[in-house]
């Protein structure tokens, strides 16, 4: 580490400042070998060397430490210290007393590390018990019962020499049945910075406050003209409500001189919620989302506390560079949705909070870069890497801590931000005691790197993405104390990556085998980038035939930007559901157009017309799409051929009927295919199959028409000449002034008319029994024989 040997006066700085640092590390050394390396020699009431208190370094009472206040106490102040003991064994403790202790000055950052790993070690150095009535006393402490205390002792009364950072310790001094004698029992260990005057030089310090989420919108948009935007659920809601996570990093961040670094797509779904949105249900259901006030209200707070203030915009959804560069590269595609979700920062942020950001910073998970990291990083355009101490580490011998920018080749910035101070919010922060040893160690670290050199230094601090509430009210607290202190100056991160560079601080970016394995394994596998990839696939494919690709094209990029967030990390399953949901949606808009089923179909004819229709289910049109109809037989032709393509234009909500002219050369049956493409060849949907069966007009079939026609023919002609011939016979009946001379009488309209009974088939003239001459009977004489066919008889 860049700090290993970072002892004060190694580098130019007054003369006066130097002796003075000497002398009191010279004066500090005894101390520091107690604490460091031998335990401190017994005294006589020490308890024996196999009780418990020895074997682990720690005592029978834990002491927590709530407040300490003020965090930069100064001349004149009255500092305050509570919190709680607790006998934590088994036996009572009598005559108790709790007592402030100011230790050594602490030399170097390396220092203020040990003390905080042996916070509650009874055995280290514990310095001098400040005496009087600066104490809290207990006559007795039951085991297992906590009892608070709290003490206030004016800043004078501690004794503090010169400015720096001091051990302060809260001890408990006590009897127990087995051990009657006075002796420390627990200890709890912190720090005190001191710096009642201005230091004669000041650090720039550069503190990011990331507004960064999880992802929280879907693919899906509501089924209408307006794309109604489809939530995962209603998380974000709860963040940005009063008390939610985001809307307390809001708060906090807005009376701080502070770096916003922000996730675009996080305020895209916030504004997003300012309109008419859904929530989906976990049943796969949507209801109306009712949030948009509270999302107005958000965002107009978030605009005035960025109006004045640097924003730094990451890529769209914050991509995971450390998963892109180790398992995506190879994945055709993956850079090129990196370089969509930095293009799209400049529409999203500008537009929502009315200032411009700065996009020229790569962010990685933790700081941590090798090779393929940085080029990844730096392939959408940034020129600035992000980074942290402990992964681009000093191993010059360097003996105090440089400033933050290095240039590391290709016109390429690496910004490493200080990993102590970085990493002083982690871990659960919920107890106040935790809390308020954060903020007293940050504080610390940030005055012992202040006083190693009289050269003043930007330093960088770039907490983790994903503030808790906790972590952000103590990080906001040490922000707080530091910025009303005498050492340290804020500026912003672009300022910050201007400073000088150190010329003695390594350049060097560590090899991918360095990685850190720890971070390597919640990375984003390959087979992700391969999913998002066959969902491009199939959204290249879907765009082509649309009117308007843009309300597919734009939701969809956006949620394949999100299946690369870095939030990801530690959620595999979730991540995994996530990106097949994506591409579920998408096959099932894909599926709104289609071929609609067709049964078999029977031809009779040589020709023939086959209707074929396609349905499109989608709000709007499609177009760019051919319909080829193709027979597998050769019995059967489309269109003269094989088969037959035709151009489908389909309105939003409606079908269309294609008709395939067939022509048929033998009978049987042949199976027709019926297949959408696009304009430039590429299969769309799923084809339809169906039977046709052809029943063709075959030569001895048209030989047997045409005799069957000729029978007729002739048949007619027969009918035609006896037709002829009665009517000859009729008319020599008939005299020459148009009478029948072979009736005497006026004819009997109730006779048989002679001529329907020729036409019938009945027998006249020279056969019939009675001759013309003689009277017609009133009524004729029935036949015994039955009638012809058709035979008409008059009654």
């Amino acid at each position: 580490m860049a700090e290993a040997a970072d002892f004060q006066g190694t580098s130019p700085s007054p003369a006066r400042r130097w002796l003075r640092r000497t002398g009191a590390f010279l004066a500090a050394a005894p101390l520091l070998a107690g604490l460091f390396q031998l335990p401190a020699a017994p005294s006589v009431h020490a308890a024996p060397q196999d009780s418990p208190k020895a074997a682990n370094g720690s005592g029978t009472v834990s002491i927590s430490l709530d407040t300490f206040s003020p965090s930069v106490p100064t001349d004149g102040d009255t500092l305050t210290v509570s919190g709680t003991v607790r006998n934590t064994g088994k036996q009572p403790v009598t005559d108790a007393h709790v007592g402030l202790r100011v230790g050594p000055e602490l030399i170097t950052r390396s220092s203020v590390d040990d003390v905080s790993k042996n916070s509650t070690d009874v055995q280290g150095a514990t310095g001098t018990e400040v005496g009087g009535k600066y104490m809290a006393e207990f006559p007795k402490l039951t085991p297992g019962v906590a009892e608070h205390f709290s003490i206030s002792v004016p800043v004078d009364k501690l004794d503090l020499g010169d400015d720096g950072v001091y051990q302060f310790a809260v001890s408990l001094s006590g009897q127990t049945p087995a051990q009657p004698w006075d002796q420390m029992l627990g200890i709890r260990r912190t720090f005190l910075p001191w710096q009642p005057d201005e230091a004669d030089t000041r650090t720039k310090t550069t503190y990011l406050w990331p507004l960064v989420s999880t992802v929280h919108m879907t693919a899906q948009t509501g089924s209408n003209e307006q794309q109604t935007p489809v939530f995962l659920n209603d998380d974000l809601a709860e963040e940005i409500a009063p008390g939610g996570r985001l809307d307390q990093l809001l708060s906090l961040g807005k009376g701080l001189d502070v770096t916003w670094v922000l996730d675009p797509d996080l305020l895209a779904s916030v504004d997003a919620m300012t309109r008419t949105y859904e929530v989906q249900g976990e049943d796969g259901s949507t209801t109306a989302g009712t949030h948009q006030a509270l999302a107005k209200q958000w965002l107009a707070e978030l605009q005035e506390a960025v109006a004045d203030k640097e924003v730094v915009a990451l890529p769209f959804a914050d991509p995971d560079l450390a998963s892109l560069a180790h398992n995506g590269t190879s994945v055709t595609g993956s850079l090129s949705h990196l370089k969509e979700a930095t293009d799209v920062v400049a529409n999203t942020v500008e537009p929502i909070l009315h200032v411009k950001p700065v996009t020229d910073f790569a962010w990685p998970m933790n700081g941590a870069v090798d090779p393929s990291i940085i080029k990844v990083a730096t392939s959408a355009g940034a020129d600035k890497v992000i980074a942290r101490s402990d992964s681009l580490e000093e191993n010059g011998g360097l003996p105090y801590t440089p400033s933050a920018p290095r240039p590391i080749g290709g016109g390429t910035t690496a910004v490493v931000a200080d990993a102590r101070m970085s990493t002083a919010f982690q871990g659960d922060l919920t107890k106040a005691s935790t809390s308020t040893l954060a903020v007293q160690r940050f504080l610390a670290q940030s005055l012992a790197l202040n006083i190693q050199t009289g050269k003043q230094r930007s330093i960088v601090v770039a907490p983790q993405r994903m503030l808790s509430a906790r972590q952000a009210q103590a990080m906001a607290g040490a922000i707080t104390a530091l910025q009303g202190g005498n050492w340290s100056e804020s500026q912003n991160l672009t300022a910050a990556a201007k400073a000088e560079p150190d010329p003695g601080a390594t350049t060097k970016v560590p090899s991918t085998s360095e990685y850190p394995s720890s971070l390597r394994k919640k990375e984003l596998p390959r087979a992700a980038f391969e999913k998002i990839a066959s969902t491009q696939d199939a959204l290249d494919n879907f765009k082509v035939i649309l009117n308007d690709e843009s309300r597919v094209v734009t939701p969809f990029g956006r949620a394949m930007n999100r299946e690369m967030s870095a939030s990801w990390r530690g959620h595999a399953a979730d991540a995994t559901g996530y990106r097949d949901g994506v591409k579920l949606y998408l096959d099932g808009l894909t599926a709104q157009v289609k071929l609609i089923d067709k049964s078999d179909t029977k031809l009779s004819g040589r020709s023939a017309t086959i209707p074929v229709t396609v349905q499109n289910n989608l709000v709007q049109g499609v177009e760019h799409l051919v319909l080829r109809l193709t027979s597998t037989s050769p019995r059967l032709q489309i269109g003269g051929d094989a088969y037959e393509e035709q151009p489908v234009t389909v309105s939003g909500g409606h079908s269309q009927t294609v008709k395939f002219t067939t022509t048929a050369k033998a009978n049987g049956q042949a199976t027709v295919i019926a297949q959408l493409y696009t304009e430039d060849g590429q299969k769309y949907g799923d084809a339809v199959t169906f039977d046709v069966k052809v029943t063709e007009f075959t030569a001895t079939v048209m030989l047997v028409i045409g005799g069957g026609f000729l029978l007729l023919v002739l048949a007619g002609f027969r009918m035609y000449t006896q037709r002829k011939r009665a009517a000859a016979r009729e008319a020599e009946a008939t005299g020459p002034d148009g009478t029948d001379e072979s009736v005497a009488e006026p004819e009997n309209p109730e006779a048989p008319d002679d001529r329907l009974k020729e036409e019938s088939g009945t027998r006249t003239g020279a056969d019939d029994p009675e001759q013309p001459s003689d009277p017609a009977p009133d009524t004729p004489a029935e036949s015994a024989d039955p009638s012809g066919t058709g035979e008409r008889v008059d009654r």
